[in-house]
């Protein structure tokens, strides 16, 4: 470590601390010496104003008036990992959608950049040998800004709306719950005031916002993931079904470490086969999952769901003349 990181590290053993820490344990966990502990508590105490106080009986250092008032280290401070961690946050936002929040980032970018430089750690290694892949991604379209600084701001949004499902455009007044990322594409889930009731809108398909200076109303977590987050997939509602499906022992070494659901129940047969048991609502999406599998999965119940997918098998196989 150097002295950033020593300082830095001190101050969170002392901030969580319950009881004064002793001078021994601070140097196993800074992984320094006597001289260096005490030459980093001098500095803090005459640099930075730090209440760091020692207690006899302990033979222990603590922060002096914790209760009552949290001592926080001046400016923003990180140790090496974490400041690390927020630049490949940073590169990996980038990558997902180039220029999104460029501008309102660069000076936390520059600064971050800088703090690394000076504790001799680059940049440049992290971000080269950085690579995301996109598969089905699409463009968040003109109207991501307004559409997150309205959830941000809890207000209402005025909308001009292409839904792909009719290809129906259609003007909308909604209250903002939260942005979601799924699947490579973004999505808002809101109340619609026209509709009367919750819904998921994906943002590429929204032509046009403007923010309204009425107040969103506001739905509780729980109420939210129980409307549209107990079913399967983006087109989830209230899971009235559950799927079983039976994977083939070669299909099974991935489908085992998959979540496709929270509450999915997956349990090994004796043959090698996969079960898998997930909650939905509607079928569609699950349907093009379970498709994508091909033989190697098969469709146990409900009727209605196992009857649906060898529907869409004989009329794939029907194009091909089989």
């Amino acid at each position: 470590m150097n002295v950033f990181d020593r300082i830095y590290a001190l101050h969170k053993q002392l901030s969580g601390a319950h009881h004064p820490i002793p001078k021994a344990t601070l140097e196993r966990r800074l992984e320094c010496s006597p001289a260096t502990v005490k030459r980093i508590i001098r500095d803090m105490r005459l640099y930075l104003d730090a209440p760091i106080e020692y207690d006899r009986e302990y033979n222990g250092y603590y922060y002096h008036g914790q209760a009552d008032a949290r001592f926080e280290l001046p400016g923003l401070w990180f140790d090496a990992a974490e400041l690390v961690s927020l630049l490949a946050m940073d590169q990996l936002l980038e990558t997902l959608e180039p220029g999104l929040l460029s501008a309102d980032l660069a000076p936390v970018r520059r600064r971050l950049e800088r703090i690394l430089e000076s504790r001799a750690m680059g940049t440049g290694e992290l971000s080269a040998r950085t690579r995301v892949l996109r598969a089905t991604a699409r463009r968040p379209g003109p109207a991501f800004a307004d559409v997150a600084a309205a959830t941000a701001m809890r207000r209402r949004l005025a909308m001009r709306y292409h839904g792909r499902a009719r290809d129906v455009i259609s003007e909308r007044t909604v209250s903002p719950q939260r942005l979601v990322y799924y699947r490579d594409n973004w999505y808002l889930d809101a109340w619609c005031h026209r509709s009367d009731g919750l819904r998921s809108f994906s943002i590429d398909r929204i032509q046009s916002a403007v923010i309204s200076d009425a107040p969103a109303a506001d739905m509780d977590a729980a109420t939210l993931d129980a409307r549209l987050g107990g079913g399967y997939g983006i087109f989830s509602g209230e899971a009235a079904h559950t799927a079983v499906l039976c994977f083939s022992a070669a299909a099974a070494r991935w489908v085992a470490d998959e979540q496709w659901h929270p509450d999915q129940v997956g349990t090994w047969r004796e043959d090698g086969r996969y079960e898998l048991r997930v909650p939905y609502a509607a079928a569609e999406e699950l349907l093009r999952d379970v498709l994508a599998y091909g033989p190697e999965v098969e469709v146990v119940a409900p009727p209605a769901l196992r009857e649906a997918t060898a529907g869409r098998l004989a009329d794939a196989a029907a194009i091909y003349g089989l």
